[in-house]
């Protein structure tokens, strides 16, 4: 438990400034994660789950699992979701539940999406997770726990070959919980988060779509950061690509659609850099499904 307790001290001391959003190699699958905007863009009630086990091998590693459900409303202009998220590393426990509304104009070729979340956020320690090996080493915590309103925006513009947005995460930047090691009080803050994503559908030939996309994503106090994914869909049925995300993971996925409703998809993280001596991976299992509520919607291929 030695390095739970390693973990546990660096992210009390970083949880204010660091990044602090579940990070997820399938967003371009399921754009709900980093954009509200996104809601009913498929033009049908879609629901996603995605569980990542991340950094397999190190105890005290996070562990996100969320749930995501939108859809538009008859009103073709009006599109509805939600979003709720268990994020864990080590004894800490973040967990979140959101409400999603986007209002969506026509455009000659697309249409643009302003999305607004809003929620609820409720962040937790288990101190008697906590170990140390020298008796000697005075390490007792006090956790003052409270429920924290949170709030997203985004805009995302998309058509049949291209997608675009720019979004912010944690506009309140409450804060969320007050932590007390040896009598020193240290607040944790919600910082904003902002995100930029974009792609393309290319078509290669009758059978194969070639579509390169981009997420950056930059919070105050530590470092940007870029994802660069390149993948290519066979059939209309099958995914594969590979991502090279800039803190040196590289990331392999793959997506299948089943009878056009199910999509089951996974990825594998691997860092090609310091963390590669200390872990096996980084592993993300997702499942979708597509239903047509409103009839006469549902179409395909859907490249996003």
């Amino acid at each position: 438990m030695k390095k739970l307790t390693l973990i546990f001290i660096l992210f009390a001391g970083l949880a204010g400034y660091a990044q602090q959003d579940p990070l997820f190699s399938q967003y371009m699958f399921n754009k709900l994660t980093v954009n509200p905007g996104y809601a009913g863009s498929r033009e049908v009630f879609s629901a996603d789950m995605i569980y990542r086990n991340q950094w397999v091998g190190i105890p005290g590693a996070p562990k996100t699992l969320t749930l995501s459900m939108h859809a538009p409303l008859r009103n073709d202009h009006i599109g509805l979701g939600g979003y709720i998220y268990s994020d864990q590393i080590g004894p800490v426990v973040d967990q979140g539940a959101l409400a999603t509304y986007a209002y969506r104009v026509n455009l000659p070729k697309g249409r643009l999406s302003f999305g607004l979340q809003a929620g609820i956020k409720y962040y937790n320690v288990d101190w008697n997770m906590i170990f140390v090996e020298d008796p000697d080493f005075s390490f007792q915590g006090d956790q003052q726990n409270k429920i924290t309103p949170d709030a997203n925006f985004g805009i995302y513009y998309y058509s049949n070959h291209l997608y675009a947005g720019v979004s912010s995460k944690q506009l309140l930047q409450n804060e969320y919980g007050m932590v007390t090691v040896n009598g020193k009080k240290t607040y944790s803050k919600l910082l904003r988060h902002f995100y930029g994503i974009a792609g393309l559908a290319i078509p290669v030939s009758d059978n194969v779509i070639f579509r390169p996309s981009a997420l950056v994503k930059y919070v105050k106090n530590a470092p940007w950061q870029l994802d660069l994914n390149a993948s290519f869909l066979f059939g209309d049925l099958f995914w594969l690509g590979t991502t090279y995300r800039t803190n040196g993971d590289l990331v392999f996925l793959t997506e299948i659609n089943i009878a056009r409703k199910y999509r089951i998809g996974y990825s594998y993280d691997v860092n090609v850099k310091e963390m590669t001596h200390y872990n096996s991976g980084s592993h993300e299992i997702r499942l979708g499904i597509d239903l047509d509520l409103l009839k006469n919607r549902m179409y395909t291929p859907r490249y996003f």
